[in-house]
């Protein structure tokens, strides 16, 4: 029986088999590669489906997922570097994915809307009832769930993806990078083309926002490639339905298209790896060939006759743009083809160590640096 639906009974059965989770845990720990000088650790576990991250005041940690429709809060209080609290701050939403943590408040993208919860590190025990912020999203679940950050402007940023595997979209919403502002006003559509982005931030120094996009499926193993994107102004066209990694025509949509009217993507990585969370690591903890380089969450394939993916890419950027990929942590999938575990969304805490979510097995993973930086 794989590792995985191990887990899910475990937690059918009680969720308060600590024990035997964490030695299952630690089995999945021990199957990681990382580096040499990184360790990795369980951080939080007794979290299904935990997906986007967001850090708010005095290190919690707030937790989004998808089908499971819950929002935790996890929290470190002794600095051991486990979670030793945990609290759920809402239930039954439809599929809470996006978190993000402004000025005291909790902002969580439903499918349809956004909402927000005020004054929450203050009552994380007993949470308040969430204000709507924004409720004008389309409710199609289909690519639906929402990745949601504040930028450097102190806008809300999120997408809407595409209702459909390959399709055009009938309303204009769907397809886009959106941002507003923090009180729901001034909504405005950035960018079109996206098939389903999971996951952006911007990069150090220069502000440029990058974000990942899942390619279209049923065009073979190989193709399209999945995309890390590159914004820079209002109005462009990251190519779906029409056009693929910026070079592959789509062969139901595209044939009076050309792919060179689109804007092409800064990186292609390999085909259904579905690449999810990413952050540029802005910390000290790391050697520094890490510094201001980008970290890629890699969900892993589910529709490819050899899968691939389940693993944490580091890519390295130069003079702004990216130049190479590089494994940083895997093992999640098997040489006999299991799948362990399933990453999802980075999240860089204040000492400069990074949490990994995985929705799979319901944790988040810990991974410092205890090598030497000489």
């Amino acid at each position: 029986m794989p590792i995985k639906i191990i887990l899910s009974v475990l937690f059918l059965i009680h969720p308060c088999t600590a024990f035997a989770l964490q030695n299952t845990h630690q089995d999945i720990i021990k199957q990681l590669h990382a580096p040499a000088g990184f360790t990795l650790s369980i951080f939080a576990d007794n979290l299904p489906n935990a997906r986007s991250l967001a850090l708010g005041d005095n290190g919690v940690v707030f937790v989004g997922t998808g089908s499971e429709g819950t929002v935790y809060a996890v929290q470190d209080s002794n600095n051991d570097g486990v979670a030793d609290k945990r609290y759920v701050i809402a239930s039954h939403l439809y599929m809470p994915n996006g978190v993000a943590y402004k000025d005291g408040s909790l902002y969580v993208a439903e499918i349809n809307r956004i909402i927000r919860f005020d004054h929450i590190t203050q009552q994380l025990t007993n949470p308040p009832k969430p204000t709507v912020v924004y409720d004008q999203f389309p409710s199609e679940r289909h690519h639906g769930w929402k990745y949601l950050r504040f930028g450097p402007d102190h806008k809300l940023y999120t997408s809407v993806g595409a209702p459909c595997n390959i399709c055009e979209p009938e309303k204009a919403i769907f397809s886009s990078l959106v941002r507003l502002n923090a009180d729901g006003s001034g909504f405005e559509i950035l960018a079109k083309g996206i098939r389903s982005s999971v996951g952006f931030d911007w990069q150090p120094e220069t502000d440029a926002l990058f974000f990942t996009d899942n390619g279209r499926d049923y065009l073979g193993d190989d193709l399209p490639p999945d995309e890390l994107n590159q914004w820079t102004a209002s109005g462009e066209h990251f190519g779906f339905p029409y056009c693929h990694g910026g070079y592959i025509p789509d062969p139901e949509l595209g044939a009076d298209k050309k792919c060179r009217q689109f804007t092409a993507p800064a990186w292609k990585f390999k085909a259904h790896i579905a690449p999810l969370g990413l952050r540029f690591y802005r910390g000290e903890q790391f050697p520094s060939e890490f510094k201001y380089q980008l970290f890629v969450a890699e969900h892993g394939s589910w529709n490819r006759s050899e899968p691939q993916g389940y693993r944490v890419a580091s890519i390295k950027f130069k003079q702004g743009k990216p130049v190479s990929e590089q494994v940083f942590i895997d093992g999640w999938l098997t040489k006999d083809g299991n799948v362990l575990g399933r990453p999802v969304d980075i999240l860089e805490i204040q000492d400069g160590s990074l949490l990994i979510s995985d929705d799979a097995l319901g944790v988040i993973y810990k991974i410092d640096y205890k090598g030497n930086h000489g």
